[in-house]
């Protein structure tokens, strides 16, 4: 069995004091990393997300430029590509990361399988490439890219387990339905 890590989306701007700061962010950041020196080998590939949004355009609708944002298909603007917004949270490790991986592009994206390497190759390919089996999830924001990525991992008949306690979300109540219904798809909810 081959193992990988997806860290999703441990950027300034969804960590406090961001555009779209999650309360426990930054404790994400911190975290994982201690949990990447804790079990140094324990993967054969880690992955790390950023949203990397188009400055010139609304992205599809997901940046809402003329009226108030839904926060539910329409946000402020973040995690611009380029800006410190979009930068990775500095109490995140990167040193074991294996491929950096953008999403976003003019277009909203959630899940890490809708994005690629700076080359242009697409997650699900580096996946299949490297025979991997089983995929832990960790991240920002529980309930949208983190809850995205894990069903997509499943989706794509993989073993999948997120550790509750390296997540942050959005909203109490919105993170326990994404447990919920990650649960009942299968993932396995697992403490670090």
């Amino acid at each position: 069995m081959k193992r990988a890590l997806f860290i999703i989306d441990v950027q300034n701007d969804f960590t406090e004091g961001g555009a779209l700061g999650v309360a426990g962010g930054a404790a994400v950041a911190a975290g994982v990393s201690r949990y990447l020196d804790e079990h140094e080998g324990d993967y054969d590939l880690v992955f790390a997300s950023r949203d990397w949004h188009d400055a010139e355009n609304d992205n599809g609708g997901h940046f809402a430029t003329d009226e108030a944002p839904d926060f539910v298909d329409s946000w402020p603007v973040h995690c611009v590509a380029g800006t410190p917004g979009a930068d990775y949270h500095p109490d995140l490790d990167l040193s074991d990361v294996d491929f950096h991986i953008h999403k976003g592009q003019g277009v909203p994206a959630y899940s890490i399988y809708e994005g690629t390497t700076t080359e242009g190759v697409p997650v699900r390919r580096l996946i299949e490439q490297h025979g991997i089996d089983e995929i832990d999830v960790v991240g920002i924001a529980t309930d949208y890219c983190v809850r995205a990525s894990a069903l997509d991992a499943k989706e794509h008949g993989k073993r999948v387990r997120v550790f509750t306690d390296l997540v942050a979300g959005v909203a109490e109540d919105s993170s326990e339905r994404a447990f919920r219904e990650l649960e009942a798809a299968g993932v396995e909810l697992a403490h670090s």
